[in-house]
């Protein structure tokens, strides 16, 4: 039976494409001819007030003429954007004017935080290839505020989006619209060294008009793929940087803290203070090599983990929010899994994952002595190392950490690569050995697969897994299909797996519809129903233990960027063991059940918008009702309140019959002077362990890169012998940021 369900769905996905109507917008090709825009070179220092008003930039001619990536690719920006470029010894300066007819009343942005939603402002997108192998981007964005969001990609497909380049923007707003000026050090940029001093380089900016969810672009690229695909770029020409040269950035910092603990058992208080200095040195030996260095690291400043009530079987991942460790993430991170749309199976598997080092099980953390990462990357290759040094604390003994890793590239957008981690404790080391590979197959279709294998550590035994996924990505539809095994014995100490002893076979089709016999087409941009089964056998046994067919008959989306979809779900669960999502126990045995799911959201730019999901129907022996709320309030881009309600209700679930609620609630608040001055405030309470928790954060940037951070911690939950713990903590932290 499930080998005749998964060969069905196999043919549906790969079959859907012939069944679809032919639409105007395709997937075309990159232009050989490409378009591009001079740079001027200038001697004097542009002062960067967001105006444009200088002799400079009335030298610079400015280019127009965007095309429509949305809502209707190929067509003219119905609005003007204006470019310009120039540069001097140590600035490359971009000014950027977004007209608009309407001014500057209709522009949007919900808050003023640093790598901001793309979702609910309005903003400009510079991508830059400095080596010219359409593979590499560097990304600087920012919004109406002169709000700074920047990333790394590679292929379009891994990204390190929390990577934080040194650079300066400023904005001006009028009834004309908005301008920004934009000011990178050549230091930030890398790009090679080369005979010519005269250099081109792949260069392409987007812009979103919010108030239409209109994107246009320099350069168009299908609007299946996105603006850091370097191989639809345009050109910027006729840069004379200065020859790379190594740079030091040096970032110490110094931390006061003062913690008060509550004894459950006594009931009696005891508290502690200290001073401890630190910091980070990061070392661009050349354009392609970069070394960082920590001593004594501190992550007072990295916002604290969302709580999350998880009832399904799969282990929740929590992504890493620690500065650190985001840089360059994307190298040592890879992994084959979900995409944000949900396409690809929920099942994850991740090579090396940052968060095994400094933190326990339960996500507090543990200090570290110290450290380095090293990177190199060029057009033909990469890698990199790891090494930390985890402090002796409690039941955790001293640990040393490694990763190793490095990719070849291949022809056209092709990559194969290795890498091995090392967890190494008093009483044992745990190696974990990796074999991955990416492939382009055209402009469409790509395939992306490794092989791990594990053994050692506590458990000393030898493991295997492996994950491929194939994808096929147009303007029409996208259909992919993730195959994944993992033994029983897999266990990667500095990875994650979302479930052992498991194959797993994940395939699906999403179709995207625009065409006329599309209803109601002011409000509605796009049909895509979908269809998104998944099957999990045990390794071990080959037995079928979980299908789940994830059927969208409804998917809407909006012209304003919400959307509203309706699935159901018929789920078939074998437990070889018992399963206790929140405490509730499920016994042994099969379960049949059927459920379906509401999905909603508002415009996520306008001043309330509404994000939620409800699920409900059957649930192993019983029922649940799920629903997870959130709530924004942003008047203002200097004031943004939002509200998140998770509720969980089993009615007569598990052995015996438990009928029960457990609710989730929690609070963000984010007050902000400009976008270097912000109060962030957080509550959350959980009914399950009756947990309330808040951090309060005053940050100000009071020169690029360099911080000044008040935080307020307070943990308080019940314990595994229903003790009430309290934790509060107090932190100072300075910390001051040269560039040499």
């Amino acid at each position: 039976m499930a080998n005749c369900i998964l060969k069905t769905a196999l043919f549906l996905c790969f079959l859907s494409p012939c069944l679809l109507p032919a639409q105007d917008a395709e997937v075309f090709p990159p232009n050989p001819d490409k378009r591009s825009i001079e740079a001027i070179k200038v001697e004097g220092r542009l002062k960067i007030d967001g105006r444009l008003d200088e002799e400079d930039w009335k030298r610079a001619g400015p280019v127009t003429d965007f095309i429509q990536i949305e809502p209707f690719q190929g067509e003219p920006a119905s609005q003007q954007t204006e470019i310009r470029v120039l540069y001097n010894n140590q600035f490359l300066y971009l000014g950027v004017s977004s007209l608009d007819s309407l001014g500057k009343k209709v522009l949007r942005a919900t808050d003023f935080r640093r790598d901001f939603d793309h979702r609910q402002h309005d903003l400009i997108n510079l991508s830059f290839d400095g080596f010219n192998d359409n593979r590499n981007a560097m990304v600087f964005a920012t919004n109406a505020f002169g709000v700074q969001r920047d990333l790394l990609a590679f292929d379009d497909v891994f990204y390190d989006v929390d990577w934080d380049g040194l650079w300066r923007v400023r904005t001006n707003r009028s009834d004309s619209g908005w301008v920004a000026e934009i000011a990178i050090p050549w230091q930030t940029l890398r790009y090679p060294r080369t005979a010519d001093s005269l250099q081109n380089w792949g260069f392409n900016l987007y812009r979103n008009r919010r108030s239409t969810n209109e994107i246009s672009a320099f350069s168009p690229f299908p609007r299946a793929f996105s603006a850091t695909r370097m191989e639809y770029a345009g050109v910027l020409k006729n840069l004379q940087p200065p020859p790379p040269r190594p740079n030091v950035r040096l970032q110490p910092y110094v931390l006061f803290s003062y913690d008060r603990y509550r004894t459950p058992s006594t009931n009696e208080e005891s508290d502690d203070t200290s001073f401890k200095p630190g910091g980070d040195v990061k070392w661009a030996i050349n354009s392609s090599t970069v070394l960082d260095l920590t001593a004594n690291t501190d992550f007072a400043q990295a916002d604290v983990d969302r709580q999350v009530n998880n009832v399904t079987r799969f282990s929740v991942f929590f992504p890493e929010r620690r500065q650190f460790f985001l840089e360059n993430a994307s190298l040592f991170g890879f992994n084959v899994g979900q995409a944000g749309d949900g396409s690809g199976g929920s099942m994850r598997i991740q090579p090396f994952f940052s968060r095994s080092i400094g933190l326990d099980d339960a996500g507090s953390p543990i200090p570290i002595d110290g450290g380095g990462r090293l990177v190199y990357r060029s057009s033909e290759r990469n890698f990199g190392a790891i090494a930390m040094r985890q402090r002796e604390m409690g039941d955790s003994p001293a640990t040393n950490f490694f990763v190793g890793r490095f990719s070849e590239n291949l022809g056209r957008q092709n990559r194969i690569g290795g890498m091995v981690t090392a967890k190494n404790r008093p009483d044992g080391t745990n190696v974990s050995s990796t074999l991955d590979g990416f492939f382009r197959l055209n402009e469409t279709q790509s395939v992306n697969a490794f092989v791990m294998h594990s053994v050692g550590g506590q458990t000393d035994k030898h493991g295997l897994a492996g994950i491929a996924q194939y994808i096929n990505t147009t303007n029409n539809y996208k259909i992919w299909l993730t195959q994944s095994v993992v033994t029983k014995d897999f266990n990667p100490e500095m990875g994650f797996v979302a479930r052992k002893d498991i194959i797993g076979a994940t395939p699906g089709m999403n179709w995207y519809y625009r065409g006329k016999l599309l209803p109601f087409r002011k409000v509605i941009r796009a049909f895509e129903p979908g269809f998104l089964p998944e099957f999990y056998f045990q390794a071990s046994t080959g037995k079928l233990i979980e299908r789940q067919l994830w059927f969208f008959p409804i998917w809407f989306n909006f012209q304003n960027g919400g959307y509203f979809g309706y699935s159901v779900n018929p789920t078939f669960q074998r437990l070889a063991e018992p399963f206790e999502p929140l405490g509730v126990h499920i016994g042994e045995g099969d379960y049949n059940y059927f459920r379906q799911q509401i999905w909603v959201s508002t415009d996520p730019s306008k001043i309330i918008n509404l994000l939620g999901q409800i699920d409900w129907g059957a649930y192993f022996n019983g029922r649940l009702s799920t629903v997870d709320l959130t709530l924004q309030f942003a008047p203002s881009p200097h004031l943004s309140l939002s509200g998140r309600l998770n509720r969980n209700h089993f009615v007569k679930v598990g052995e015996p019959a438990t009928t029960k609620t457990f609710d989730l609630y929690s609070i963000e608040g984010r007050l902000a002077l400009n976008p270097r001055l912000q109060l962030i405030a957080f509550y959350q309470q959980n009914s399950e362990d009756d947990s309330k928790n808040y951090n309060i954060r005053l940050a100000w940037e009071y020169s690029p890169l360099s911080f000044l951070y008040i935080v307020f911690n307070k943990n308080g939950f019940r314990d595994t012998m229903d003790l009430r713990q309290v934790e509060n903590h107090a932190i100072v932290k300075l910390s001051y940021l040269r560039q040499i």
